[in-house]
Formats: C-alpha cells, structure tokens, sequence
C-alpha cells in the first residue's frame, strides 16, 4: 500500500445499491454499482471494495449478518485506515448501533452510509454519500484517524452512529441523532465539531460476538388489553422486555399491569424503560405514574435510542441474564451511547 490513506468498502446491499428495471427496483452486485462512479478512482485514497453476495436488503438483516461485518473489519484491521459500510437504510441504525457495541476500543472510523434513491436514478443522493463517507473515513490529523468512532454520514451531516435514528422515509435528510450533536457538517468543507467526537482508544481493539436475542419490545397506548401484555410477559423465551412508555417514563397504573410487571420480574427477568418520545430522558420517579418503575427495579435506558437499545440488550445478554450483572453493564456507557440524568 502507498502513504495514502487506505479504505476498506464493504457493500452488504440497500437502495444505494439498485438500478430501475421494468417497474421495480432490483439489486446488483458491487462491480455493477462501482461503474456508477467514475469519480471514485480520482479520489487520493487507496480502496478496496468487499461486496457481499448476494447483497442483502437491510430488511433482512440480523445478528449474524451484523457478526459477519464485524469480523470483515477485525480481518481488515490493521491493514485500513478507515472503513466504509453500504447498508440500507430501513435498518442501518440498528446496525451501526450494534458494530459500536461489538467492536470495543476503537481507533478507525466506520461510517456507514447508503441512499434514499438508487445509483441508477438521475437525482440520486448515492454519489455524494459515499463519496463523502470514504473522504471522512480517510481523514487523519497528524497520522490519527479525526473521526476514530462507529458513525452515519447522510445527507450533509456526520451522525455518531449509536446516536441515530431513520426519521423520514421519502427525505433525503432521513437521519436524526436528537440527544447528541452532529459529529461533522459537509458542505464547501466538511468541519468537523472536534469537541464531541470520540477520541479513539489505546488499548487494543476488543471484539464481541456472544449476541442473545431473547428481547422483545412492548409498546404501550391508551387502552392496551391485559391480553396484549401478556403475550410477552407470561412468554418464558425473554430473557429482557422493553417497555416503550409516555414521556420521561410513564405508564399506566392498573393493578393488573402492575401485577403482571411484578410476576415477570419475581422471576429474575428484565424490564427496560424506553420512552415513546425521540428526544429527552427516562425520568423514573419524577411523576407518580413512575414511581412503580422504581418499586420493580426496572432499568432505565436514559437518554439511548430505541436501536441503541435493543442492540446493547442483545450485547448484554450474550454475556449474562443476571439481573444485577445486567444492569451495571447496560447502564453503563460502552461507547458514548447514553448521558446520564442527574439524581
């Protein structure tokens, strides 16, 4: 390889990766969609492109597919400045959130990227995506990555990837990160907001793969029928339920839903607080609808977003059930994921 900085490509699938045929949108390979841009090779970096085969709609993606991305980058890992991941995005927040959970003391940058519209489409936002993703990628000051963290970059702005959300599905600005600031901004240069970024780590890169997906997410609303509970509660598969609440963390007060919550919980399983809301904290106490949280000792989830959570509870529970084990690891901060609200 030569001084310049080197970037590994790895294309899983996704819009960014479709051209129209007939009346449908169908995927091709990655050496079809690197054709789409013929400005690649004037960038001064050096690439290598791994595409998987067949790719994958981000509809399909899962656990072992995420296991699969992140042992490419642990191959590849000393031999890459930076890395740039092709996903699509219906689940790219899930799985950036997940590759920043699994791939602990991170120095290289990982930005993830895709498209709202296919390469093959004349206004497609493909080109500047990616083009920008592998510039970000390759950016280093003083022989150190700027950007050493797992990220999305999407339309103009550079995203902490455990941060994200896909907030719009027909706008190219389709990404939010509501609790953190945005990481970097592109436009005639891309500046890059220094202070919140990550520093990168010195110890030697740490890899998880141990992933359990005995989770489930309930949702609550107004009127929610005791048998809708407890489909999933009186379900021995879970290990850990998220319970997406009103507000700061509210629910209702029933005696039969605080009964059920109880029963779950007398049998050592978990109970995670997650607000419906996309932007604020999980307050437990600060109203009395609650208060009953506080009782059961279920766990608050802070400030995180709705993929953080599920993807840190898979994480967590690859490693343990114990409620006690459990919450001390998930409420703590991996990877600048959470903030927490002061007592």
């Amino acid at each position: 390889m030569s001084n310049k900085s080197a970037i590994l490509i790895i294309f899983t699938g996704g819009t960014i990766g479709m051209i129209k045929k007939v009346n449908n949108y169908v995927p091709i390979n990655f050496n079809e969609l690197i054709k789409y841009f013929p400005d690649i090779d004037k960038l001064n970096y050096y690439l290598e492109i791994i595409g998987f085969n067949p790719p994958i709609d981000s509809a399909e993606m899962n656990p072992k597919i995420w296991v699969k991305i992140v042992e490419i980058i642990e191959s590849n890992y000393t031999k890459f400045d930076g890395f740039v991941i092709l996903h699509g995005t219906d689940t790219m927040a899930y799985t950036a959130s997940a590759v920043s959970f699994m791939l602990q003391n991170l120095n290289k940058p990982i930005v993830f990227t895709g498209s709202q519209l296919p390469i093959g489409v004349h206004r497609t936002d493909a080109k500047e995506n990616l083009i920008t993703s592998i510039e970000i990628a390759g950016c280093r000051s003083y022989g150190k990555s700027i950007v050493p963290e797992v990220c999305v970059y999407f339309e103009n702005k550079l995203l902490r990837g455990n941060r994200t959300h896909k907030s719009s599905s027909n706008e190219f600005n389709a990404f939010k990160s509501n609790n953190y600031p945005i990481l970097a901004q592109a436009g005639i240069d891309i500046n890059y907001n220094l202070n919140v970024i990550s520093k990168g780590a010195l110890k030697s890169l740490k890899i998880h793969k141990k992933i359990k997906n005995t989770v489930a997410i309930l949702k609550l609303f107004p009127g929610i029928s005791r048998e809708n509970v407890i489909c999933l509660l009186k379900n021995d598969f879970f290990d850990a339920i998220i319970l997406q609440t009103y507000g700061c963390g509210n629910s209702l007060q029933e005696k039969w839903f605080i009964d059920e919550l109880k029963e779950f919980t007398s049998k050592g399983k978990i109970l995670i607080n997650a607000s419906q809301c996309e932007t604020g904290n999980i307050v437990q106490g600060r109203y009395k609808t609650s208060q009953q949280f506080i009782d059961l000792d279920v766990i608050s989830s802070f400030d995180m977003t709705l993929e953080s959570i599920v993807t840190k509870t898979m994480l967590v529970l690859g490693e343990t059930n114990n409620k006690k084990m459990f919450k001390e690891k998930f409420q703590k901060s991996f990877c600048g994921e959470l903030t927490k609200v002061p007592k």
